[in-house]
């Protein structure tokens, strides 16, 4: 019987990733990604707008200036835009992955610049949209404590570079700082991770349950922080990638290194998307 008490922290946690999905300005709250073209991009409320935003918008609001490289933001309506807390009229925009992201927000709306393999777009949320408040509950296989498994953690001498693909088709060189092994079920099993700051490791899976009943394209989770490379990866807290949920988001999935050769029954089970 697993230990009662480390079922209920995984619960919790089941909460705290379900009610994160729900906030402001998260992954249900995403109502469109535009891909810019060099010149004059509009940002309005009619059919005809580059940028299509919610019907309560302005009917033009302004545009995105881009010349392949720089987004500029111009504001024409008459109401308060602010970028980054800040009232303007026009503005520069850093990207999302830039260290200072310029968030324009109007009217329970945000957008924000995004780099991507396709190109450069626009990120539209409105936090106003039903998806908050509809989406059904997320599902989990019921919690295994002994899917909570105990690795080892290894650093490369130099960072691996290894081939990614996302959602929109392309692959992508990332950079991986180590692998992790451990044992299930008599197996021996290797999977190369990312590490961040504060030593815990990111980890991009899949496995042989992956679509059907698991996110076909593979599941995502983050490990607590290693110690000494000592470290426990929790199936129970696999979870599915942001585009299991919207059609907004820009997933990367694993990359052939990390295709396990079994089934884990453990974490989130795939339900689909509204």
């Amino acid at each position: 019987m697993a230990n009662e008490e480390y079922v209920n922290s995984v619960l919790k946690w089941r909460q705290e990733v379900d009610a994160n999905l729900r906030r402001e300005n998260s992954w249900l709250a995403l109502a469109g990604l535009f891909w810019l073209r060099k010149g004059e991009n509009i940002i309005g409320s009619t059919p005809d707008s580059d940028i299509l935003l919610p019907a309560r918008a302005p009917k033009r609001l302004g545009t995105f200036q881009f010349d392949g490289n720089n987004v500029n933001l111009n504001v024409e309506a008459d109401m308060q835009v602010e970028v980054n807390g800040t009232v303007t009229k026009s503005a520069l925009l850093d990207a999302d992955e830039d260290d200072v992201p310029s968030f324009i927000t109007f009217s329970d709306m945000r957008m924000v610049v995004v780099r991507r393999s396709k190109g450069i777009g626009i990120r539209l949320w409105d936090n106003t949209r039903e998806q908050r408040r509809t989406f059904p509950p997320r599902e989990w296989y019921p919690v295994k404590e002994e899917l909570r498994v105990p690795a080892i953690y290894t650093r490369y001498e130099t960072p691996k570079i290894v081939k990614m693909p996302d959602i929109l088709g392309a692959i992508l060189d990332e950079r991986m700082e180590g692998y992790v092994t451990f044992t299930l079920n008599g197996q021996k099993h290797e999977l190369v991770v990312s590490e961040l700051p504060d030593h815990r490791l990111n980890i991009i899976f899949m496995d042989l349950t992956n679509g059907n009943p698991t996110y076909p394209s593979g599941r995502y989770h983050y490990t607590d922080a290693h110690d000494n490379g000592k470290v426990f990866i929790d199936f129970n807290k696999a979870y599915n990638p942001p585009c299991a949920f919207t059609d907004y988001a820009t997933c990367t999935f694993p990359p052939q290194e990390n295709h396990l050769k079994v089934r884990i029954e453990a974490g989130e089970i795939f339900i689909g998307h509204l």
